[in-house]
């Protein structure tokens, strides 16, 4: 009898999720019923890395990575076109309560400014790794993030970039080096002339620096930091407000191919230079 239960549950979760890539029907959403009168699903589309990748060299997909994967499967689902429409970073937003297009699927970060005024799908993050020298007894002694919150370590920040108020607050206890930001990712020549035990950065770049960069290690240490959840905020693509059967929809379906997601975001954070 249980056997027998535990088999049942498991073909009704595989139909629920199967059910719930199925789109809503005719009448329930006017931008889903827009959509498939058009034709075509209307993205817009701006390069951010790892996410949306643009391909300017002429040969093979010119956009891939996780958003475009993801509304490529919408516009499967939907049996429509795919249609990028290009924006800027001033015009990613307002682009959807003007009607110029049904998504923004360039990676934003969901803030409390923007729910304000769109309504997100959200299917990855960003967050900070702390990085330092290998051969650093005190960056090698540090176990966890909490474990560089001491008198004895220095840790850079570039003044005025995203991470200063947040190294501020996240680490009272030890001696702090503002340095100004020469255009480079992060301050590593401070970590590599022993100026500073650590310094954070972005978890996505941190991949392709330690990749050029032989002997650093970053913190926390699982999965080369691609799991920390240090200063984390919410990455997903946009959708014009009060829509909230298309909404629902666009939430199930992604849910259903999360892994996918992932992994090819692995993929590209792998390659990038």
């Amino acid at each position: 009898m249980t056997r027998w239960f535990v088999c049942f549950a498991m073909i009704f979760a595989l139909g629920g999720a199967a059910v719930a890539q199925e789109p809503p029907a005719p009448g329930a959403s006017p931008r889903i019923d827009a959509i498939r009168k058009a034709g075509v699903l209307r993205v817009g589309v701006l390069a951010n890395a790892p996410w949306l990748v643009e391909n300017t060299s002429g040969a093979g997909d010119h956009w891939s990575g996780p958003a475009w994967l993801l509304a490529t499967e919408y516009a499967k689902l939907l049996k429509v076109r795919l249609e990028p429409v290009l924006v800027s970073h001033e015009t990613k937003i307002p682009v959807l309560a003007a009607n110029q297009v049904d998504l923004s699927i360039t990676a934003l970060a969901e803030t409390p400014e923007r729910v304000k005024v769109v309504d997100f799908v959200i299917y990855s993050n960003t967050s900070v790794c702390l990085f330092g020298l290998a051969s650093n007894p005190k960056f090698a002694a540090a176990k966890t993030v909490d474990d560089l919150n001491k008198p004895d370590i220095t840790i850079a920040y570039f003044v005025g970039a995203a991470e200063e108020g947040w190294v501020k607050q996240r680490f009272p206890l030890a001696k702090l080096r503002g340095v100004t930001n020469s255009g480079a990712t992060a301050p590593l020549e401070d970590v590599m002339a022993h100026r500073a035990d650590a310094a954070p950065i972005n978890r996505i770049p941190y991949v392709a620096m330690a990749r050029k960069v032989k002997g650093l290690a970053a913190l926390p240490r699982e999965n080369n930091c691609q799991d920390s959840t240090e200063k984390a905020q919410p990455v997903g693509l946009a959708l014009d407000k009060n829509q909230p059967v298309f909404l629902d929809w666009l939430r199930a379906v992604e849910k259903t191919i999360q892994p996918q997601l992932a992994a090819d975001e692995q993929r590209v954070a792998t390659t990038l230079q």
